[in-house]
């Protein structure tokens, strides 16, 4: 029996078997078969779901404004939009109410464990802007500790002594996430001010002072945050379903 012809490139004829050993040189295979298995399961969802709803209105409106936005009104242009971008009216529909149905089935798996799930990680969600001077003797991490005591600018201390490489940056780390701290400096973190300095502390033989900046809390009102934990929860849940498939490869060869 004959494959069945996948591509045609050149005039040559590459069949799903072609196609299938190509992808397996080429190390993509189990990713290829992994974009199916997870389409699969989310349409099998979306089709077994009566929780699901998205009004028609929705993905219309959605179209129109899209055409409307990229100057695709005129009927002719949307259709040379259409086949540049190699697809046809129909298809380029349901990728568009595909993409809300997502979005709700997303919610509806999520949402349950959403509070939870945001508890469990907050700690590593929850970050700290931190400034630091690192130096390699406790001597004069104490004296450094004096001087910022008495007054002096722990900014100029940094540029001057510290060997960490945010000293031409005043010491300055940025946002640091709470739970990648190590213990014992979070510990003394968590329990300071925006403004003071903690330590000497020390670290891998090295030893710091470490002034708060600002404390950044993390909220599920953070809307690039609650969809980020949604991502994941919704991967991990996709992840268990397509582990209970059984799956085989059949590949009908031309012998």
């Amino acid at each position: 029996m004959e494959s069945l012809a996948f591509l045609t490139v050149n005039d040559e004829q590459i069949s799903i078997e072609q196609a299938i050993k190509h992808l397996q040189v080429s190390g993509k295979l189990g990713q290829f078969i992994g974009d199916i298995l997870r389409q699969y399961v989310i349409e099998q969802e979306l089709r077994t779901r009566e929780d699901i709803f998205i009004s028609p209105a929705v993905t219309e409106q959605t179209i129109i404004d899209f055409r409307l936005k990229n100057q695709l009104t005129d009927p002719a242009s949307f259709q040379e939009w259409l086949k540049n971008s190699g697809t046809d009216y129909a298809t380029f529909h349901s990728t568009v109410a595909f993409g809300f149905n997502l979005e709700k089935l997303k919610a509806v798996i999520t949402e349950p464990k959403l509070q939870e799930y945001f508890i469990e990680r907050k700690i590593f969600l929850d970050r700290v802007v931190l400034s630091r001077i690192i130096v390699d003797n406790r001597e004069l991490v104490e004296e450094l500790q004096a001087q910022i005591e008495e007054g002096a600018s722990f900014e100029q201390l940094a540029r001057e002594y510290s060997l960490a490489d945010d000293k031409i940056v005043n010491g300055m780390m940025g946002p640091v996430s709470r739970g990648t701290m190590p213990d014992i400096l979070r510990a003394s973190v968590d329990v300071t001010s925006p403004g003071k300095v903690v330590g000497p502390i020390e670290l891998e033989e090295r030893y710091g002072l470490f002034r708060v900046e600002q404390f950044l809390s993390a909220s599920l009102e953070d809307t690039q945050l609650k969809q980020a934990l949604q991502n994941e929860l919704f991967d991990k849940w996709l992840a268990e379903k397509i582990q209970k498939l059984t799956v085989k490869l059949q590949v009908n060869k031309n012998l």
